[in-house]
């Protein structure tokens, strides 16, 4: 069953405590709960939409702020905010028991492939954006010769950030070091701690933790501006068909939360607080300062999603034959962009 966030502390913090239970979903007929009101009722308002997000990271907390906000209510959409852990998401997304999803587009392909009704509206970065941590006796890239580097899953985005450091570094990520999956973020981290692994891929506010502990941040991909699709905003193309205002309206309420990120900082971590389940200023701050980044108009950029095709097409030929337009629904954040709703947001700021 997919249970309703609790809001439980972050899973990368320091120590025994804040460890994110798993939320196993089993996809079941408890879904039709959810779905919209049958037309020949009467529907009450506000409307109602459940969005998933896949992971307790900022990059994935923007429809959580949009709400908090306000943004939905003022759309009338009462929007609930669910967990859809990891590979579950796009799972969810498909069987109904959300109608928007926050989750990569690594995550989003492979089930779009095989069901056509899954698209990206958006996308919320286009580069790949983690950082790569070594410990402290790690000083250099031949220092990391021989060494173990932690990911979550063999051929995933963390092990394609990683090679794409191992590659700025000048190493051979097949030859001059060894990838360990390890399955989740939090043990990456403990996996780090204890020596376990030489070094990992973080994404803030785990990179202040790793600070904080003396750890080598050695590459931040940010910096390297190497295009790949990472949050996007899926849906179903039938959703966008039957409900068009409700998607609109929802849509609008999520560029008002990338707004909010970008010119109400206070407002923004007070929020943030709560969903990441820390009160750590410096750890906010980071995580702001990080997510603040995102493009005002947040499109899926086909470059970005090509690269992700190439990455998911060394492990499957099969997905050399696809193009990003096969995955991208543009059309509602393009009308809103066209009416000059978002320009008119930043004109006031």
């Amino acid at each position: 069953m997919l249970l309703r966030d609790r809001h439980t502390p972050w899973s990368m913090r320091i120590g025994n405590g804040g460890k994110v239970k798993s939320i196993r979903a089993s996809i079941a007929a408890l879904s039709f709960l959810f779905l919209f009101p049958a037309a020949g009722g009467t529907q009450s308002k506000p409307e109602k939409i459940r969005i998933g997000y896949a992971a307790r990271a900022v990059a994935h907390s923007v429809p959580y702020v949009a709400r908090e906000a306000g943004f939905f209510a003022e759309e009338g959409i009462e929007a609930e905010i669910v967990r859809t852990a990891g590979s579950i998401a796009p799972m969810a997304l498909v069987a109904n028991e959300v109608h928007l999803a926050i989750m990569s587009a690594y995550l989003m392909i492979p089930v779009s492939t095989q069901n056509r009704d899954v698209a990206m509206l958006g996308g919320f970065s286009r580069y790949a954006s983690m950082v790569f941590v070594a410990r402290p006796d790690i000083k250099g890239a031949q220092d990391l010769k021989g060494k173990i580097v932690g990911i979550q899953r063999p051929g995933d985005a963390y092990e394609k950030s990683a090679r794409f450091a191992l590659r700025h570094l000048g190493l051979d990520a097949d030859k001059d070091v060894k990838m360990l999956a390890l399955g989740t973020n939090d043990v990456m981290w403990s996996a780090l701690q204890t020596g376990r692994v030489s070094a990992t891929v973080l994404s803030p506010p785990g990179t202040l933790f790793a600070r904080k502990a003396g750890m080598n941040l050695m590459v931040d991909l940010t910096d390297l501006k190497l295009e790949y699709q990472g949050s996007t905003i899926a849906t179903r193309r039938s959703l966008v068909q039957s409900h068009p205002k409700l998607v609109t309206g929802a849509l609008r309420a999520i560029v008002r939360g990338v707004h909010l990120f970008k010119t109400r900082k206070e407002d923004t971590i007070r929020i943030l607080a709560t969903f990441l389940g820390t009160k750590d200023r410096e750890a906010l701050e980071e995580s702001w300062e990080y997510a603040a980044k995102m493009p005002a108009k947040p499109y899926a950029v086909e470059s970005a999603v090509q690269a992700v095709l190439n990455h998911l097409a060394e492990g499957d030929p099969k997905f050399a034959r696809f193009r990003p337009r096969d995955f991208i629904e543009a059309g509602p954040l393009s009308e809103i962009d066209k009416s000059g709703y978002i320009d008119k947001l930043y004109a006031g700021r």
